[in-house]
């Protein structure tokens, strides 16, 4: 059995024992999250949202909150001397799929 949720503005498929990494959410670790915005439930009976599926939920753990590595953003004009660097670093979380509730 599968899902395909949408979190932090993307659409994840996930299955059960899972560990994904999402945009960063208001949990501590070791907590539970529950995702409601389920837009498909596959597996033996097929269940398609309009634009969410009523009453499906999926449950996650936190297991980690942590940042990505860093990505340099450098602005350049040629003949200017117009330099400037900049570095970037996207916090995320990453939670493991408990249950998928259809």
């Amino acid at each position: 059995m599968y899902a395909i949720i949408s979190t932090g503005g993307k659409q994840v498929k996930v299955e059960e024992g899972q560990a994904i990494y999402v945009e960063k959410l208001n949990a501590e670790v070791g907590e539970t999250v529950m995702f409601d915005e389920v837009l498909f439930v596959g597996g033996d009976n097929v269940k398609v949202g309009n634009p969410t599926v009523e009453g499906a939920t999926v449950t996650a753990k936190v297991e980690k909150q942590g940042r990505q590595k860093k990505v340099l953003v450098f602005k350049m004009k040629a003949k200017k001397n117009y330099r400037r660097k900049q570095g970037h670093r996207q916090p995320y979380t990453k939670v493991v799929i408990e249950k998928i509730n259809a």
